[in-house]
């Protein structure tokens, strides 16, 4: 009977922590976007959709920094 008990209490000492370490995980927000990777990577580097990539970021961008020359 010894050997039975030890076993239920180990599992159910292994089942404890995977169930926290479940937690901590969805706590984290690491299963919220699951999809947004993977199209992620299919995506062109060119692509305007791209944050960043826009042409109107990109004069914004040149805009900064040519009224910080202006500036100085």
């Amino acid at each position: 009977m010894g050997a039975l008990t030890m076993t239920i209490l180990i599992g159910v000492l292994v089942m404890l922590i995977v169930v926290f370490a479940f937690v901590l995980t969805v706590k984290s927000g690491q299963y919220d976007d699951m999809e947004g990777p993977a199209h992620r990577i299919l995506m062109d580097d060119d692509d305007p959709r791209i944050p960043g990539n826009s042409p109107v970021s990109k004069n914004t961008v040149v805009t900064q920094a040519e009224s910080e020359k202006n500036q100085k």
